[in-house]
C-alpha cells in the first residue's frame, strides 16, 4: 500500500476510519435518525435539514481530505497531487483531528463520545503518523 516510510497500518486506519466518518456522514445527510451520535446528541433520530446540509458538506470536506492524506502516505492514485500540498493539508487535517478530539471529549452526548472519541483519536494517531512519516 504505502510506498514511502508510513507505516502500513497508520495508513489502513486513516483509510477506513476516514470512510466510516464519510459513510456516518451521507448518512446522516440522507435521514438516518442516527442524531443522538452526532452534533452533540441534541437531536434524536432524523436531524433536522439544516444539519442533514451541514453533514453533505461535511461528508465533501472529509472526502476531499483523503487525496492528499493517501499522496502523503505513499499510495500512488489515478490523481496527481503535489507532495507539498499533502504534506501541508496532512497537517491541517492533524490539527482538524485534535480539535475533533476535544469536542468529542467534551459533547454531552454519551453516545457521540463513546463513538467518536475512540475514532478521532485513531484518525489523529494516523495522520501524525502519516505526518511525520520520512519521505
Amino acid at each position: 500500500m504505502p510506498m514511502s516510510g508510513v507505516p502500513t497500518a497508520a495508513t489502513v486506519t486513516l483509510t477506513v476510519l476516514l470512510a466510516v466518518v464519510i459513510v456516518f456522514q451521507v448518512a446522516l445527510a440522507a435521514g438516518a435518525p442516527w442524531g443522538a451520535a452526532s452534533y452533540g446528541g441534541e437531536h434524536r433520530g432524523v436531524l433536522p435539514g439544516r444539519l442533514r446540509i451541514a453533514s453533505a458538506v461535511a461528508a465533501v470536506v472529509w472526502l476531499g481530505f483523503a487525496p492528499f492524506l493517501l499522496t502523503r502516505a505513499g499510495v500512488d492514485l489515478p490523481v496527481d497531487v503535489p507532495m507539498a500540498a499533502a504534506a501541508v493539508v496532512t497537517w491541517v487535517f492533524v490539527a482538524v483531528m485534535v480539535i475533533s478530539v476535544v469536542l468529542n471529549a467534551i459533547t454531552p452526548s454519551v453516545l457521540e463520545r463513546a463513538i467518536w472519541l475512540p475514532i478521532v483519536l485513531l484518525l489523529a494517531g494516523a495522520a501524525i503518523v502519516i505526518a511525520l512519516a520520512p519521505q
